[in-house]
């Protein structure tokens, strides 16, 4: 097969000859400073660049460009996202599995840990405890369970999440990360009013793909691939999409990933809402050591940067499988939303301890929500818990013509404040309070547009006498 970035066919737009290609061209460039630095000089117009450019910056092995690569990385984190990270926490809802995922412990041979599914009563209690936290956005998971976990339990749950108002509490927005599926129940999600979809290929290569993978309905390699396509025709505007680094070579799955959002953007007129960068974690029946592919900190940090610079539009995000360190480090080169306080145990949230029988992946960064959003705000990051977008109707094509034009920073500033604001009222520490008070007075200065700071410590003051949900 011939690549082709328009084809619906997986393996046309993820086309391996031109990956191979890629990593080759890559490779004999690594050390062309001349082409490094047109390369750098194209990236600077924010624009982004193609996946054999970003190739090359990838490789490059010049210690002074590889400084100009992260400090044009937080450059354009800045002028796309500013300061801003974006707060959510992962909601389990079962872990029965049907796939036999060899990275995942949910995998349908794991005998180790109990199967859990929660009742509508019990995810009523799970969004109480993560409202009371703070919390106002959430990803949903669950394992690929036709009988389980179907469509319309999926669709039960959302609803009961939406439903609930605890004291000032509300989830705002639910990011749905399921198992692929037809365009049918992709529609019906859209409906059910989700935010993002989101789906990680785990490896753009086929064959280690198909050997990870070697039973159920994910072992299909062209339907799990082309679900974002599917997705968006089910009128979902926004999707996210992510690798899971380790699982291959991290250079194949960087150009792959990269082709994937190339597609999407020339064949639905958006490229992905957020793009993912998990690492292979320890888990209950899961050794890190048996995957060979796993890559070290610096490495990290440089496919981050990279990524960001490529695909400058994107959110990026990266969970508490990374520690504070690795977060920190991350957040500066392209990183816009993180999670926080986040239990990766079906029924977590609940539970005084954190559990470890139902856990997806060891969490690296066990801080609290609180300790969290101190932390962003002590390193001079602006904690966001805003939804306005999404509910504002500023998704796929619009929001993205809002980022690329930078004029997103008179509505997501403002919003972030006023979002964390209501944090600093309903649930922060004393300390937590103090901190992000200062920082929010710094910050309205920020705002670019007079009329809309205005506006904005209008509703701020507002909030202090308890009324709450302002946005632009």
């Amino acid at each position: 097969m011939t690549y082709n970035v328009n084809s619906p066919n997986a393996e046309e737009f993820i086309n391996d000859e031109e990956i191979l290609s890629t990593l080759d061209y890559a490779c004999e460039h690594k050390s062309d400073r001349d082409l490094i630095e047109s390369i750098l000089e194209k990236a600077s117009l924010c624009k982004g660049l193609n996946h054999r450019d970003a190739a090359v910056l990838l490789e490059c092995d010049i210690p002074d460009l590889n400084e100009k690569i992260k400090s044009l990385a937080k450059e354009i984190k800045l002028k796309f996202y500013g300061n801003r990270i974006v707060l959510f926490a992962p909601l389990y809802l079962s872990n029965y599995c049907i796939n036999g995922c060899t990275y995942c412990p949910y995998h349908a041979k794991n005998r180790h840990i109990p199967r859990k599914k929660l009742t509508q009563e019990e995810i009523k209690k799970e969004v109480i405890a993560l409202q009371d936290m703070g919390h106002k956005r959430l990803a949903l998971e669950t394992g690929e369970d036709p009988v389980n976990n179907p469509i319309e339990y999926v669709l039960e749950s959302i609803k009961t999440i939406y439903s609930i108002k605890h004291k000032n509490g509300a989830i705002r927005r639910v990011n749905v990360n399921i198992a692929a599926t037809t365009v049918e129940n992709y529609r019906k999600l859209h409906d059910a009013g989700i935010g993002t979809y989101i789906l990680f290929q785990e490896t753009y290569n086929k064959k280690a793909y198909e050997k990870l993978h070697p039973a159920g309905p994910k072992s299909n390699y062209a339907y799990h691939t082309e679900a974002m396509d599917r997705a968006m025709e089910g009128g979902i505007d926004d999707v996210g999409c992510g690798v899971l680094f380790g699982l291959n070579l991290y250079r194949y799955d960087f150009v792959g990933l990269l082709m994937h959002a190339e597609h999407l953007e020339s064949c639905k007129g958006v490229g992905p809402h957020t793009i993912s960068v998990p690492r292979i974690r320890a888990a209950d029946d899961i050794d890190p050591a048996n995957f060979p592919d796993a890559i070290d900190d610096e490495t990290f940090a440089k496919i981050v940067a990279c990524i960001r610079i490529a695909v400058p539009y994107t959110g990026m995000i990266v969970s508490t499988r990374e520690s504070q360190a690795t977060r920190e480090k991350v957040l500066e080169l392209g990183v816009s939303q993180i999670s926080g306080g986040s239990r990766t145990s079906v029924g977590g949230y609940c539970e005084s301890k954190r559990p470890n029988d139902t856990t997806q992946f060891d969490v690296s960064d066990q801080r609290t929500l609180d300790e969290v959003v101190g932390w962003l705000m002590k390193m001079n990051y602006v904690p966001s818990f805003c939804t306005a977008c999404y509910r504002a109707g500023r998704t796929g094509d619009r929001f993205m013509s809002l980022v690329k034009s930078g004029q997103i920073a008179n509505c997501c500033h403002p919003n972030a404040l006023m979002t964390l604001k209501e944090y600093l009222e309903d649930y922060a520490s004393p300390e937590t309070k103090k901190t992000g008070e200062a920082l929010i007075e710094r910050e309205l200065m920020n705002i670019p547009n007079e009329k809309v700071r205005k506006r904005a410590e209008e509703y701020l003051e507002k909030e202090v006498k308890g009324e709450r949900d302002f946005r632009f």
